[in-house]
């Protein structure tokens, strides 16, 4: 796979994980929609979906901007991308064999949905699902490692690891939001009640997957 197929499926990845975020009941959309219906003002859901987005951007950028200040980056990216795989093949695999939600999120209430939807994306993963493909991301930039300046190769990561979390954020954004505009102004309560869907299992499986694929691209 040549650097620009492999740029692209990573970018792909990155789009990928996001929509799959945001149809996940699991990351927050019918916390929206209930948001909505109890407060009944208008533009009370896009506030709730605002909420929800703001957490889950600052998960993804609180696991990929400590990465950007490692000054080893640049010698050992390779290394460092295989092992956050592994970590994240490893999650999975935990993740499949203990399928209990985390209990603490039960305690956070809904109203808090920016704090809510942050801790959800650190407690499942979803940041650290992003950490082996943001790296592959990096190693596709042509730089000289061995005579670039620390601070214009951190300048540069960080700008990839900002673009990688923002475009993750829209993709999650307008797939959960559209889904719980429509089960708010269409489907009604019922839809939500008989259409509940648990994707626990693909989202550990997922996570196998994605890191499966970080090795195969690892440079």
């Amino acid at each position: 796979m040549d650097g620009f197929d492999t740029t692209t499926a990573l970018w792909g990845g990155v789009v990928a994980s996001g929509i799959y975020h945001g149809v996940n009941p699991g990351m927050g959309w019918p916390l929206a929609v209930s948001a909505a219906l109890m407060e009944r003002r208008p533009g009370s859901l896009h506030r709730a979906i605002a909420a929800l987005a703001a957490g889950h951007l600052l998960a993804m950028a609180a696991i990929l901007f400590p990465f950007t200040a490692l000054l080893v980056l640049a010698e050992w990216q390779r290394e460092i991308q295989v092992g956050a795989a592994c970590l994240v093949i490893g999650l999975g695999l935990y993740l499949l064999v203990n399928r209990r939600h985390p209990r603490f999120l039960a305690r956070v209430p809904p109203s808090r949905l920016a704090l809510w939807s942050f801790l959800a994306a650190m407690a499942h993963g979803a940041g650290l699902m992003l950490v082996p493909i943001y790296l592959g991301i990096c190693a596709t930039v042509e730089t000289d490692t061995g005579h670039a300046a620390a601070a214009d190769l951190m300048a540069g990561n960080a700008g990839i690891a900002a673009l990688v979390a923002i475009v993750h954020t829209l993709a999650m954004t307008l797939s959960g939001g559209a889904l719980a505009i429509g089960v708010h102004r269409w489907l009604g309560l019922k839809f939500l009640s008989k259409s509940w869907f648990n994707l626990d299992l693909v989202w550990a499986t997922s996570l196998v997957v994605v890191g499966a694929v970080a090795l195969l691209t690892v440079h």
